[in-house]
This record gives structure tokens, sequence and C-alpha cells, in this order.
């Protein structure tokens, strides 16, 4: 696998990340890729947040009620105002996690939005799993969910095999340059688009308005 570093590009200002992901334990993997994809989106010039690990576990989406937890609140406020989405999920039993899908869940709130759910959004689909079967078939399910949330998955797609050996230090650094790679190409991918979307969809509105 190539594992030169993503390529550079100007500072693509104006656009926003959000990065979601981790696990109910802190500090866990998944946690860790998520930070390495906030970093490399905001040295790619982005604005970023991220929601991650214990900050993600709201009630599970219940469509009978409006009321909602201010956790899921945030994160629905969050996806509203983001240009592109960065989500990293463990692999359990096979596919993301509960806590992530069910975060996903709750973006069924935005239907009535005028932008739907994810419509038109980049997402960068990050996998975290012990053994390549379940860190693909793990990805496959993030892939599947955002298209069915109308969102464009990146073009690359990252496999983070945690059984492999020594992936993040103990700051959360990932010492593994195959691993790096793949998430900071991911978090370039989306930043590079979100701001293509941004310059296209100006273009159209100063194209209309003349």
């Amino acid at each position: 696998m190539d594992t030169a570093p993503p390529r550079g590009g100007e500072p693509q200002a104006g656009v926003r990340v959000l990065c979601v992901g981790g696990s109910t334990r802190p500090g866990s993997s998944s946690e860790a890729a998520i930070q390495v994809c906030a970093a490399a989106a905001a040295a790619a010039g982005a604005s970023v947040e991220v929601i991650a690990s214990r900050d993600l576990i709201f009630p599970i989406y219940d469509t009978e009620t409006p009321d909602r937890d201010p956790s899921a609140v945030r994160f629905i406020e969050a996806v509203r105002a983001a240009d592109a989405l960065i989500v990293a999920s463990p692999g359990y039993h096979g596919s993301m996690s509960g806590m992530i899908k069910n975060a996903l869940d709750y973006l069924e709130d935005t239907r009535a939005d005028e932008r739907v759910y994810l419509d038109g959004m980049p997402v960068g689909c990050v996998a975290v799993a012990h053994g390549w079967q379940a860190t693909v078939s793990t990805l496959h399910s993030l892939r599947v969910a955002v298209h069915a949330l109308r969102g464009w998955p990146s073009p690359l797609g990252a496999t983070v095999n945690a059984s492999s050996g020594k992936i993040f230090d103990a700051a959360g650094a990932c010492t593994d340059d195959s691993a790096r790679f793949q998430l900071e190409t991911v978090a370039t991918q989306v930043v590079e688009f979100a701001a293509l979307r941004k310059t296209g969809a100006s273009s159209l509105l100063v194209a209309t308005v003349e």
C-alpha cells in the first residue's frame, strides 16, 4: 500500500468538518483514529468539531416523542452546521457499534430540513477492529448507512486492524504508516470535496443572480 503522506493543497477556509467516533471506552483506538482525522482536516485548513466517545451515548432513537437529550441535540445541530462528516466506528460483531448506529439514526430528525439527512455531503468512513474481516465488514456497514442517508462516502475508506500491532501510542499519535496514510487521506478527501461543493454552489448562485 502507498504510505506517502496525502497530497497538500491550499487551505480550505470556510469548510466545517464534524468528526464523530470512538466507543463507550474513552481513549479507544477508534477515538484515536477520529482524532488523527480531525488533526489532518484542521491541517488542510478546515474548521473542525469533534464529538467522540461518551459524548455520543444518547438514549435510543425514539420516533414516538420529540423530546431529545441535550447531547443528541448538540450532535444534530453540529451535523446541520457541517459541510463534511467523518465517522469512525469500532467493529462490534462484524458491523458498526450500536452507539454509532444510534447516533446516525438521530439524523432522521433532519428529514424536514432543507438538506435532508446527509444529502450531498462528503463523508469519510473509518473502521477500527481486531482482524481484517471485521474491519472490512464494519467499513461496509458504514458506507451502506451513509448511502442510505444520501451522503457521498469518500473514495478511500480507512480500515485500521488493531490486532496487527500497536497502531497508536499513549498520546494517541498513529505509529503505523499505513494506517496514518489512510486516516489522513480520508480527512483530506472530504475537506477537498466539501470545498469544491461550496465553490460550485457559490458559482451557481452568482450565475443565477446574474
